[in-house]
């Protein structure tokens, strides 16, 4: 039997090169199964004290779980005024998350920096959320709370005194060779001399995702009617047209929630007043109001770029950056004085004549757009500490006016990072690839932000439908036509099929405020991979690519990524079609999956291949599933209004749900006024099946009217 002296030294022998100028990591247990370690000297403004967020009490509740990681194993040193960091890998491993990512799920092996800009059409790190946190196939999460760009390695670097180096193969005789060698370690370099590291245990990768929302707040609790449906218009529009639009919706039988207008509500734009433009809407509370009578919400785009015709341009000009974007001004948002500026305006003129929420545009890049890295601001921050926070900074503080009004919000922005998973914005961006959107919606749920795969203009009607149909399975259903002027009866020969799903979506209300919740209470991505699935095992097969060796000397095998299909909830399995598609291959996790508009065994825990017309996106539903449906309407319940409710239920086994309720609209849930209504399906003595609700609570929301269950498989 080797002694446990022995293995102790043979591990010193095998790290002592690597550790040898290591420094300490000051570790503490801050909740249940998240431990925040400390080392060196960290920048004293980083991503958490900029959305300033204090954590989920559900954080204090879970179960406790061992460091999922060998601490020893964990390397911090500050070389050249740098800090470097290593993480180990283990063989098996695969990695997720690292930002918004728009082509790539599995991140083992790739090089990027992380930094805050526009998506360019390629997978390096620069992209509208680049959040440094990590999760991992074997069930923890790694998360680096620094507000600079950060250099990664995501197991791509082989160090020659590696504990588990790859195996050297010869290329001239050895099929298998690689030329990407196995590396044991995700090692990052950032400029500063220490850091903040936080690690999640599991014990799976979905919990470990879940302490990382919790630890920013929980992910955001929209409005109802948020989640309903929302088109934007023509970037010129008048007052008289918006209204026009709207009525078009109601006399066409089209739902809408909310409407955003776009540039020309402001007097000056590129940069920005803030202030209405009086020949485009010269009464602007009349308006909002008439709008809210017809209900529907207005939304505003803007920038937080200061024009100097704009009123608070003299007042907020100290408190503003050496730069200008667009000739406008650069509040440093990072500084209360500009803040309470800026918002005060947005509050005076927007908030308190009722408008609902913001469309907060270009916070993300390109460089040639926003203030270089040369920028000076007036708090010290550095450029890239502001370029990397903007987008939590405009978030948390337009969120904040809405609070103090107590009416809850949900916009849309353009940058975020790690800490704003509370804050209820979609991001949203200038690239329209079908497939892309679908991506980067999956790594959404590993980066805790939401992302929409939005409609603008279409060639054709299939387009139109196929992109219509993920959004109405996507944070937010939204049409953005601010430069086309479409609208969803654009094609007649598919305007039912796009008034079908626009029902479906407003049907689907009461599941996707459930999941919602569950993402606000448990920190649940409501939208998320496939490989955070119980037994969904496809993500380590590997297929050979073609080899043309002229073309590409070192073109080698491929690790196959899941990237168009996704869970939609707690029972959802989403697998959309793209133009010119017919038919589709379907990877079914473990277990018995039904078709969702039928009930129908669809396959158990196998690859399945359908063609399913241009009708419907095909959805699939997990053995046990309970879908609560509420009828089609045009707008979301308000708050207190009661609704009818069919309860689907799926497959073969017993069911059992927990449906949210609470007033849609205000924040008193955050002082208890929400509910949980226990939803059970089980089999009687004659294996009859049967479905029960629990009653409301007493002085708590309830806003459940009749019930009738609806068995889809029987």
């Amino acid at each position: 039997m080797r002694s446990p002296f022995r293995s102790f030294f043979l591990l010193f022998i095998t790290l002592a090169p690597a550790l040898l100028n290591a420094q300490p990591i000051n570790w503490k247990e801050i909740f249940p199964g998240v431990w925040k370690g400390t080392a060196g000297k960290p920048d004293a403004y980083d991503l958490l004290k900029a959305a300033e967020t204090p954590p989920s009490p559900a954080l204090s509740k879970l179960p406790e779980q061992a460091f999922p990681i060998p601490k020893e194993e964990i390397v911090f040193r500050v070389q050249q005024g740098k800090t470097y960091l290593r993480f180990p890998l283990e063989k098996a491993e695969q990695l997720y998350g690292f930002g918004l990512n728009f082509q790539t799920i599995h991140q083992r092996g790739r090089i990027m920096q992380l930094h805050a800009d526009h998506y360019g059409k390629s997978d390096n790190g620069r992209t509208h959320a680049p959040v440094p946190f990590y999760v991992s196939s074997l069930g923890y999460g790694v998360f680096v709370n620094s507000a600079k760009y950060i250099d990664v390695y995501a197991g791509s670097g082989v160090r020659k005194d590696s504990k588990n180096p790859p195996k050297v193969m010869d290329r001239n005789t050895d099929k298998n060779w690689s030329a990407h060698p196995y590396s044991d370690a995700v090692e990052m370099l950032i400029p500063a001399e220490g850091i903040e590291i936080y690690v999640f245990a599991g014990p799976k990768p979905i919990n470990a995702i879940e302490r990382f929302n919790l630890l920013s707040g929980g992910g955001c609790l929209p409005p109802r009617w948020g989640l309903g449906f929302t088109q934007r218009v023509h970037r010129l529009h008048t007052a008289a047209q918006v209204k026009e639009e709207a009525k078009a919706f109601e006399e066409k039988g089209y739902p809408l929630d909310f409407i955003g207008l776009e540039p020309g509500w402001q007097s000056k734009s590129y940069p920005c007043t803030f202030e209405w433009d009086k020949s485009r809407f010269p009464d602007p509370a009349s308006f909002v109001k008439e709008m809210d009578q017809m209900k529907v919400k207005v939304n505003l785009w803007t920038n937080p770029y200061v024009s100097p015709d704009a009123s608070i341009y003299k007042k907020i000009a100290p408190f503003t950056g050496s730069h200008t974007v667009w000739n406008g001004l650069v509040p440093d948002l990072s500084m209360p004085q500009a803040r309470k500026i800026l918002f005060d305006q947005f509050e005076k003129d927007h908030v308190k004549i009722g408008v609902s929420g913001y469309k907060i545009d270009e916070v993300d890049g390109f460089d040639s757009y926003l203030w270089p890295d040369v920028a000076t601001f007036p708090s010290g921050h550095t450029s890239e500490q502001i370029r990397q926070t903007y987008g939590l900074l405009v978030q948390k503080h337009s969120f904040e006016v809405f609070r103090r009004n107590n009416a809850r919000t949900y916009g849309l922005v353009r940058a975020s990072n790690a800490g704003g998973a509370s804050f209820p914005y979609v991001i949203y961006n200038d690239n329209y690839s079908h497939e892309d959107f679908i991506t980067a919606l999956i790594n959404s749920g590993y980066a805790g932000v939401l992302w929409t795969p939005e409609v603008r203009a279409s060639k054709t009607a299939e387009e139109w439908l196929r992109r219509f149909q993920t959004v109405c399975f996507s944070p937010m259903a939204m049409i953005n036509a601010w430069s086309s002027g479409m609208q969803p009866w654009t094609f007649p020969e598919v305007a039912p099929q796009i008034k079908a799903l626009a029902e479906l979506r407003m049907r689907m209300m009461p599941y996707w405020y459930t999941e919602f919740a569950k993402y606000h209470y448990n920190g649940t991505p409501p939208f998320r991979g496939m490989n955070l699935e119980e037994g969904f095992g496809a993500d380590l097969k590997k297929e050979k690519t073609p080899t043309n060796l002229e073309e590409n000397p070192y073109e080698e095998a491929v690790t196959k990524e899941v990237k168009d299909q996704y869970m939609a909830g707690e029972y959802l399995l989403v697998a959309p079609l793209f133009t010119g598609q017919t038919t589709r291959r379907v990877i079914l996790p473990k277990g018995k999956w039904y078709d969702f508009y039928t009930g129908k065994l669809a396959g158990d825990g196998e690859v399945i291949t359908i063609s399913p017309g241009m009708d419907q996106i095909p959805v699939f539903v997990k053995d046990g599933g309970i879908i609560p449906m509420m009828p089609a309407a045009l707008h979301a319940p308000l708050s207190g209004e009661k609704t009818d409710l069919e309860i689907r239920h799926y497959g073969q086994k017993n069911g059992n749900y927990k449906l949210y309720d609470d007033d849609g609209e205000s924040f008193a849930y955050e002082k208890g006024a929400f509910s949980w209504r226990h939803i059970n399906v089980e089999r009687d003595a004659n294996g009859k099946l049967k479905g029960t609700i629990s009653t409301g609570e007493n002085g708590k929301p309830s806003t459940v009217g009749n019930v009738t269950w609806r068995f889809m498989t029987e």
